[in-house]
């Protein structure tokens, strides 16, 4: 069998390959097996659509005729699109942290037959550059040395295997107490930029799990310092060139330290979680800053990333026409011909607004942000300005687009949904909701096979078992549909979906889910973490999700399971807490729940009046029961001895198992619930 096997994939990334002179084939079975027949080792080469370094190592090097015979003579070929299979990718970019080197896309690991790594890299060059060794003469040394029955080759598989052994098996600790979380957010303080926000120096990514740490630290113990390291983050980000000024939506990543030059490409992942933080950010401080930047990234959204069926694609590439950024930045000449038909003073008041200069501020052309004047300016100006963004943005959607991934993905798509519930909740934005809901159900009616999720689909094929991230977000975007719509439906459906995770996810022995299910057949190991990745950790979104379901149902099944997940992860903590952020915040919620329950008509303007005042104030990890008229509380619930006649609108604030009487007034609930937030 030879040749190149990518003509029948989904995938756009590797559909990206599937003309490369190199023999890809996709990850299975039938890849370990024609190594194990042809006695080769494996190269195998993890990237994704929208990555700028994958797309240069593949002009490089996989469409290069003679590095492709090179590869094709030594190695048995395998390509894999990180984004449909974070399980490989998670598996062999922890090999790669093991060898000492940093991770990342493109991923170039070799393995053995049985799938083993020994040893491996990133992006390589062609030729030597940049202080790394040519590829060619990497595949020749390490096909050699797999040839001669190397012992490091040996040595290196070996000691690799039974450490990522170890790592699937997390270090158990004790409880998670405030305490603990206090420090750790004092400690974040730093490792945050006072001048330009974000964490360290170049490249500076989002972060917004580290951000919601010091968010919950402000709420929880009025912790001014976190709450300014936030908001100073989140207003460079959204007035730096990593934000696209024209049509709304954040860069995956800033590659220096003034949030300035991203790489270009735009995941749902990290939209979807800077809108929930952003949510939080406008709610608390009323700027409006943060509610444009919210509205501009949803209409974004909305605009250019639901698929024909009502899901959410996943990214919009960094290149276009092969060249990183084109489609994004502008040179002074072009924009004046564009706004030549305007007054002087507002083509200059743009540009000084955007640092529209003749040198340009990238490169010699200009990325548009605000950050040398980040300071909005009153209506008149800001109308202005975006009148002659309009005009930009009408003129650059002539331009050739970037590639559009269009695959469908359970895990992000479930990360938008919950970040679209919350913000339309905040917002009373129906539009928003319908969105959600209408994604929901694709995931429901066109990605589940036999009551068992997928983890993608492009078209009409579904590709991939479910991962644990899968659920987990499913379930909480679930979670989030009910507290906002009250409609049984979505309740139920995050209950069947923790119980799919119970059945073949949850680790029988020791605790904690397994990040694929028992009966995925082609990993070298069952990784189990809480270490955030690209998406938040599984085991961190499921202790929410279980604190949720146990104070939502009164099910003591979901309490014990949080109970064993707290524990069965917390000796991570002393490790490495950066990567816990999910965890660490949901161990927040577990340790003093937030609860409201709302009774009585939901037609009636008090019922409304109390539900708005919920709504407009940000209380992370806060769990909302809209009884309703005829509703009724667990009998282990606190509130559910004090609960009045259920047709009395009222409110029952609880913060752990005291609850309030009655609020039968908005403002005396939103006092109520600002003071609650606190831990006193």
């Amino acid at each position: 069998m030879s040749g190149n096997l990518l003509a029948q994939e989904a995938s756009p990334y590797l559909l990206q390959h599937k003309d490369n002179p190199v023999h890809w084939m996709p990850w299975g079975r039938d890849a370990l097996d024609r190594a194990r027949a042809e006695g080769k080792p494996i190269l195998l080469s993890v990237g994704y659509a929208a990555c700028h370094w994958c797309h240069v190592m593949a002009h490089e090097s996989f469409e290069d005729e003679e590095t492709a015979a090179l590869m094709n003579q030594l190695f048995i070929n395998v390509k894999v699109d990180r984004e449909e299979r974070p399980d490989i990718d998670h598996i062999y970019q922890s090999a790669l942290a093991l060898l000492g080197e940093q991770g990342g896309w493109p991923l170039t690991m070799f393995l053995t037959a049985e799938g083993e790594p020994f040893w491996g890299g990133t992006y390589f060059p062609k030729e030597p550059r940049y202080g790394r060794p040519g590829f060619t003469s990497v595949l020749q040394t390490i096909a050699d040395a797999h040839a001669e029955g190397s012992d490091k080759v040996s040595r290196n598989a070996t000691a690799l295997r039974e450490a990522l052994r170890q790592l699937a098996q997390p270090v158990a600790g004790e409880s998670v107490e405030p305490a603990l979380l206090d420090r750790i957010a004092e400690r974040l303080h730093r490792e945050i930029d006072p001048i330009h926000g974000g964490i360290g120096g170049a490249p500076k990514f989002p972060q917004p799990g580290i951000l919601m740490m010091l968010w919950r630290h402000w709420l929880r113990r009025g912790n001014r310092d976190s709450r300014d390291y936030v908001l100073l983050t989140l207003e460079r980000m959204c007035q730096g060139g990593i934000y696209d000024h024209l049509g709304g939506g954040f860069a995956r990543y800033s590659t220096d330290a003034q949030w300035l030059a991203p790489h270009f490409e735009k995941m749902l992942y990290d939209n979807a979680q800077l809108i929930e933080l952003l949510t939080h950010a406008a709610l608390e401080t009323g700027r409006p800053l943060f509610r444009q930047r919210l509205e501009e990234t949803i209409g974004w959204v909305l605009r250019e990333m639901v698929t024909e069926e009502g899901g959410f694609a996943s990214s919009l590439d960094a290149d276009s026409e092969g060249e990183e950024g084109k489609f994004y930045v502008w040179r002074e000449a072009e924009i004046d011909q564009l706004l030549a038909d305007q007054p002087d003073e507002a083509l200059e008041s743009f540009k000084r607004a955007y640092d529209v200069t003749p040198e340009g501020n990238w490169e010699g052309v200009t990325i548009l942000h605000r950050n040398r004047r980040p300071d909005l300016g009153n209506g008149a100006a800001e109308s202005q300005l975006a009148q002659l963004r309009q005009t930009l943005l009408s003129h650059r959607e002539k331009r050739v687009r970037p590639g559009w991934d269009d695959k469908v993905l359970a895990d992000w798509n479930g990360l938008m949904i919950r970040a679209l519930a919350h913000a339309s909740f905040a917002f009373a934005h129906a539009d928003w909701l319908r969105v959600a809901i209408r994604a929901f159900d694709h995931v429901i009616e066109k990605m589940t096979i036999n009551g068992r999720l997928r983890h993608s689909r492009r078209g009409h094929i579904l590709r991939h078992p479910a991962t644990l991230e899968d659920y987990a977000n499913m379930a909480s975007a679930a979670l989030a549909l009910f507290q906002v719509t009250r409609h049984q439906r979505f309740l139920d459906q995050a209950r069947s979906w923790v119980e799919t995770l119970d059945t073949h996810y949850w680790d029988q022995a020791d605790g904690g889910y397994f990040a694929t299910a028992d009966d995925t057949d082609d990993v070298l190991l069952r990784a189990k973490n809480a270490q955030d990745n690209a998406v938040p950790a599984g085991n961190g979104t499921m202790l929410q999700v279980l604190t949720t379901l146990y104070h939502l149902t009164g099910n003591e099944k979901y309490r014990e399971r949080a109970d064993i997940l707290i524990p069965r992860f917390a000796g991570e903590i002393g490790r490495n807490f950066f990567p816990l952020a999910t965890f660490l915040n949901a161990c927040d919620t577990a340790q003093r729940p937030l609860q409201i329950t709302l009774t009585g008509d939901p037609a009636t303007p008090t019922y409304v009046g109390l539900l708005r005042a919920i709504a407009e104030i940000s209380a992370p990890g806060l769990i909302l029961h809209q009884l309703g008229p005829k509703g009724s509380l667990p009998p282990n619930h606190p509130a559910s001895a004090a609960l009045g006649a259920p047709a009395q609108s009222a409110a029952y604030l609880c913060v752990g198992q005291s609850c309030s009487l009655p609020l039968l007034d908005p403002k005396a609930l939103s006092e109520a619930l600002l003071a609650a937030r606190g831990d006193a």
